[in-house]
């Protein structure tokens, strides 16, 4: 947690500052590419690096073609396989989470603060450290906690890597030493801790709060960096799209067409057409629940609501391994695997979805309510020919973030799966675990090109929001 906390922010709020307060070349691009990350799996990018680093991959084999080298004892290499290595792994996939943030942050900070302290003779880093900063710190606190989140959720990469984790102990404990209670013992001092972590960052804040004073609308005018310095925020945002998503993408695509007939067999379209299935099923569902839960909170919005609101949406915080565990253990007396794997789906992602639903019902105004009523409609009719119409764009955006997800997600695929039914992040991990890459290779492109979509789509709507900036 303190390293993979450590890495995504000084990457994620280090670009989002440069992209969003500095000109240089390809700052642009650089605005929807520092996302594509976001796209690749964690245990995707421990399967590919520690192919292309091992002792037999391409980078160790061509440093001894160059240098003349017969063996390992000729020359020292770094052992990815560790707690190093994971650490690098899920940060380079997670930092995009605190990024985005960052991001919507400093472009929505009052032009006039951060130009006021431009006149008392602040330089660019002092304005960033002692305004831009601690105005974001809820928006970066709150994408670092998604991204420690997603940390304690990990199976695949800490378990390939060989790093014992908690979320680690409990499936081993439930899976393999067939210790149920044990296991949820195990799971209930992990949730406890989750909960902790997110009360202790509230308490934090305590009474602060964050409002801009105006201004708010008005870009900025932009640093304009020299050569040199061009050079190095060109570089500094380049490294982490260039390891965290190109270099392994790339390694995937080559090992897919090179090894077509071994790769694109029956078993994959059978598998992606299982995720695909599971996927749109558990959308559809998480963004109907979601529809209703904040247009509930909308007609009454009392403090049981907003309770059992925020305990039905605090799933994510919640290890996909535990939630796993917690159904199956309700639910082991039905024979309905499918079912509890969906629904341990919509529990796990429910708060994704209904974040966007609930910011796009927040933005249409109480009178179309009244006005609809007036004309004989109830709440139901309401909800179905007004709002859901005006909300089409944020229900297709909170459907594909969960589309995504599930595509990804491995520790509940893997633990509630029946037998014979099989998902293309369960497969890509029993390949990897088999030291099979090229195999894996297939299924782990296809869950990759899926998640780009909603990826650089949300990177646009963020900079479609943004006004017109200039450089000075």
């Amino acid at each position: 947690m303190l390293g993979v906390g450590f890495g995504v922010l000084v990457i994620g709020v280090g670009t989002a500052w440069l992209v969003s307060a500095c000109s240089f070349r390809g700052s642009r691009l650089f605005e929807w590419m520092l996302v594509l990350p976001l796209a690749a799996p964690a245990y995707l990018l421990a399967y590919t690096y520690t192919n292309m680093l091992d002792f037999y991959g391409p980078v160790q084999t061509w440093l001894r073609q160059i240098f003349g080298w017969s063996s390992a004892t000729d020359y020292w290499f770094p052992n990815i396989r560790g707690l190093g290595g994971a650490i690098v792994m899920l940060a380079l996939v997670l930092y995009p989470y605190v990024y985005l943030l960052a991001r919507v942050a400093f472009l929505e900070q009052s032009a006039r603060t951060l130009e006021a302290s431009r006149s008392l003779g602040c330089s660019p880093w002092r304005s960033f450290f002692i305004i831009a900063l601690p105005l974001a710190r809820p928006s970066i606190l709150a994408g670092l906690a998604l991204a420690i989140m997603e940390t304690l959720n990990d199976v695949g990469t800490v378990e390939y890597f060989g790093v014992t984790t908690f979320t680690l102990g409990i499936y081993r404990t439930w899976r393999f030493m067939n210790a149920a209670a044990a296991a949820a013992q195990l799971a209930v001092v992990l949730t406890l801790f989750v909960l902790f972590l997110i009360w202790l960052e509230r308490l934090s804040r305590r009474q602060a709060k964050y409002y801009q004073t105006g201004g708010t609308y008005q870009q900025v005018a932009k640093y304009q960096l020299g050569w040199w310095r061009g050079t190095l925020a060109f570089f500094a945002c380049l490294v982490p799209v260039i390891l965290g998503f190109f270099l392994p993408a790339g390694y995937l695509l080559q090992m897919t067409i090179a090894n077509a007939k071994q790769t694109l067999q029956n078993d994959f379209f059978s598998l992606a057409f299982n995720s695909f299935t599971l996927a749109v099923v558990t959308a559809l569902i998480t963004v109907a629940i979601s529809l209703i839960m904040a247009y509930g909170q909308r007609l009454n919005p009392n403090l049981g609501m907003r309770l059992s609101v925020s305990i039905a949406s605090i799933g994510y915080a919640v290890p996909g391994s535990v939630i796993a565990m917690a159904i199956l253990i309700a639910v082991a007396r039905f024979n309905i695997p499918i079912a509890a794997l969906v629904f341990a789906f919509v529990v796990r992602f429910l708060s994704v979805a209904f974040g966007a639903v609930e910011s796009s019902l927040g933005k249409i105004k109480p009178s179309l309510d009244d006005a609809s009523r007036s004309l004989g409609h109830n709440s139901t009719s309401t909800m179905l020919k007004v709002h859901a119409p005006l909300m089409w764009g944020g229900m297709l955006s909170a459907g594909m973030l969960v589309f995504v997800d599930v595509m990804k997600e491995l520790p509940a695929s893997f633990a509630i799966r029946p037998l014979n039914f099989n998902t293309l992040a369960v497969r890509v991990y029993q390949y990897a675990s088999d030291e099979r890459l090229i195999d894996a290779s297939a299924p782990a492109l296809a869950i990759v090109l899926v998640g780009i979509i909603p990826v650089i789509l949300l990177s646009w709507k963020i900079t479609q929001s943004r006004p017109d900036s200039k450089s000075f």
